[in-house]
């Protein structure tokens, strides 16, 4: 009824660029916060950068500078742009969003995860 469809990804060198979109689709009445969180091997999945249907913006410290969320309501998308990338941002990244959808109320929702891989 309700999923998030994560699109970007993939293997790049330490100081390179990716961008990463996640797109809402189902019954939806409104979406508030969307978001990214990344896991890496090993570790406790971490919050990145949310931002909600005003524009307030919230990054991890080891992002800020670097990462930029934006997000179009119309395409109910968010998106990552990611520079400067190091390899401690090798993880696998994961977009949510709190969406009320038709007959369900306010929950979470999660992408289905992609895999970014920072190495030379």
């Amino acid at each position: 009824q309700v999923q998030l469809v994560e699109v970007g990804g993939g293997l790049v060198q330490p100081g390179g660029s990716l961008r990463l979109s996640c797109a809402a689709s189902g019954s939806i009445f409104n979406i508030n916060t969307m978001g990214w969180y990344r896991q890496a091997p090993g570790k406790q999945r971490e919050l990145v950068a949310t931002l909600t249907e005003g524009g307030s913006t919230n990054y991890a410290d080891s992002v800020k500078g670097r990462f930029t969320i934006s997000r179009d309501n119309a395409k109910k998308t968010v998106y990552l742009q990611m520079n400067s990338l190091k390899p401690e941002d090798t993880a696998v990244y994961y977009c949510n969003a709190e969406i009320f959808a038709y007959g369900l109320g306010w929950r979470g929702y999660w992408g289905q995860g992609t895999q970014v891989t920072v190495s030379s």
